[in-house]
């Protein structure tokens, strides 16, 4: 069985199942609980953003995420 551990959190989840127990974005895993922060933090941006691009928002993720990480080190 596979330990995965979240990239933000740096917690391990148990039971890993991927869509359901723990994201991957790009090349990061990001458990349940730090998706939904993710999501909610990206909710207001996301909406003032017009015209929507996948590409920008999957660099907003990505860098959203890079920030997460040195802010729980």
């Amino acid at each position: 069985m596979q330990t995965i551990v979240c990239d933000i959190c740096k917690k391990k989840v148990e039971d890993a199942f991927t869509g359901r127990t723990f994201f991957y974005f790009a090349e990061h895993s990001v458990c349940e609980d730090c998706k939904d922060n993710l999501e909610l933090q990206a909710r207001s941006t996301i909406r003032n953003n017009d015209p929507f691009s996948f590409e920008w928002f999957n660099h907003y993720i990505d860098e959203s995420i890079t920030k997460s990480k040195t802010k729980a080190k």
